[in-house]
């Protein structure tokens, strides 16, 4: 990195950097280039954990419009804005969401929406979806995909990785699997569903 900030080492600025909260960011990123490229840095959100200046948020999705996805700041009752979710299926629902390795992660769900031209269904009440959203370059990614497209189902992070149970089929039959996620590998494997006993299933707040 270039120099940061006048008269003090890069270390020393991006450990103040890492204190400004994550809804000034944007502001933070005018400011110059090297700023920028710090702000969508991997290396700053690690500082922040190490100066104990991470936030908590809550994840929200909206049905209007559609696929909209927002993070609430209940320190300062602020709300932030990500980019719409770019799935196909439109105003997706019964999914799951959880939080892990810095990122929000929304799986399968589907949608009972109806074309406004036809009249039809769109068909896919469960999909095998999983997206990622990553703070650090605020961009939404597609993951591999589940085994079993799977709605209405069970889900939560056990030991960092992603655990998803039960749930529906798109022809609403019920779905006696689980399966378990490792964000780091981007590979997913079937697990006994006697692994998901006693496990807490909620909704997600993301840690940035």
């Amino acid at each position: 990195m270039s120099e940061l900030i006048e008269g003090l080492p890069d270390a020393v600025a991006l450990r103040c950097l890492a204190r400004v909260p994550f809804y000034l960011h944007p502001k933070l990123e005018l400011v110059s280039r090297s700023w920028r490229a710090v702000v969508h840095s991997a290396e700053l959100f690690k500082t922040r954990q190490e100066v104990n200046s991470t936030e908590d948020f809550l994840c929200v999705c909206a049905y209007e419009p559609e696929n909209l996805w927002q993070l609430y700041d209940p320190l300062r009752d602020l709300w932030i804005t990500l980019p719409v979710l770019p799935s196909q299926v439109r105003h997706l629902a019964y999914f799951g969401a959880v939080s892990t390795a810095g990122k929000l992660f929304v799986l399968g769900g589907g949608s009972d929406d109806v074309d406004p031209l036809t009249g039809d269904h769109d068909g896919s009440f469960a999909t095998d979806d999983v997206w990622s959203y990553d703070p650090v370059t605020r961009q939404w990614a597609m993951c591999a995909s589940m085994l079993v497209p799977r709605a209405m189902f069970a889900c939560c992070v056990l030991d960092g990785k992603i655990v998803v149970a039960g749930g529906f089929t798109s022809c609403r039959k019920s779905i006696c699997q689980a399966e378990i996620y490792d964000p780091e590998k981007n590979v997913w494997q079937a697990t006994p569903m006697s692994r998901c006993k006693g496990t807490v299933f909620g909704c997600t707040q993301l840690r940035i």
